[in-house]
């Protein structure tokens, strides 16, 4: 198991609709960000699209991960012919052994067999590249639709991208997802979490928390992972509540990253 830092741990720095930072943090911005922190791991997912970069950039930014000593991940959204081939086309041009896929993408929100035919029918093009395709839980899907999927595609190429925060929208935790997941788990993003009464005491908010400051257990989750022989690289996201001025919020965003990486530096040493 390596750690590495999610683009989905620098949201705001990056740009969320409607929130434009005065500089957003570029691609080449987020792999320097990744170096000062001492990670050797950067996941670049779909807020920062590869899909978007020219022939020259990918080059500069295969160089700089290279120069730097950082192991780049491919991440990108859509699981449709076309996006998986170009998707895996990046991951190969920058040696990413893994492609983390959300399923969905704008309108296009596929049902679990056209999931399936897709994938099935790509199997041969991942083998050729020696990637894995990584699908990630997002909120559409229970545990056990995720895991029908899975076992309908049987492929050692296929598995899970275990995010653990994104199936809250399933009604189901931590613990349900492991508990049903964890077997088919080849990515692991690291997001931790509080939940709490409203003021008002008539509901419930959950927010972000930097890494071991939450309700996420993460010794007894790597734990889990590693008694399930699921030896996979911890990949850090965050969700950052904001503060009054979006300044502020980035200025946490990064000081949420330095404490996460501080605090799992203790669990994963690599």
């Amino acid at each position: 198991m390596k750690l590495g830092i999610g683009s989905y741990a620098y949201p705001w720095s990056i740009g969320i609709p409607g929130h434009p930072p005065a500089q957003p943090m570029t691609v080449f911005d987020f792999l320097d960000t990744v170096g000062s922190l001492g990670v050797g791991l950067a996941q670049i997912c779909d807020n920062l699209p590869l899909d978007e970069l020219s022939d020259t950039d990918l080059d500069r930014l295969a160089r700089q991960a290279k120069d730097a000593g950082i192991a780049i991940e491919v991440g990108g959204n859509g699981l449709l012919p076309e996006r998986l081939e170009r998707y895996l086309s990046l991951a190969v041009r920058l040696g990413s052994p893994i492609l983390r896929m959300v399923a969905d993408r704008g309108e296009y929100r596929p049902a679990p067999d056209q999931i399936v035919e897709t994938i099935r029918r790509f199997l041969p093009e991942l083998k050729r590249a020696g990637v894995i395709l990584a699908i990630e839980n997002h909120d559409r899907f229970t545990s056990s639709t995720f895991g029908a999927i899975f076992d309908e595609i049987n492929s050692p190429l296929v598995g899970l991208c275990l995010d653990t925060v994104n199936s809250f929208g399933s009604l189901e935790g931590p613990a349900a997802v492991v508990d049903c997941l964890a077997r088919y788990t080849v990515s692991l993003h690291v997001k931790d979490f509080r939940i709490f009464r409203s003021a008002n005491k008539l509901g419930f908010t959950l927010e972000g928390t930097p890494a071991g400051r939450g309700q996420l257990d993460v010794p007894w989750l790597l734990e889990r992972l590693k008694a399930a022989g699921r030896d996979v690289n911890a990949i850090l996201e965050l969700w950052i509540p904001p503060e009054d001025t979006l300044e502020a919020t980035i200025a946490k965003e990064h000081d949420w990253a330095v404490q996460s990486v501080t605090y799992l530096r203790t669990l994963i040493p690599n």
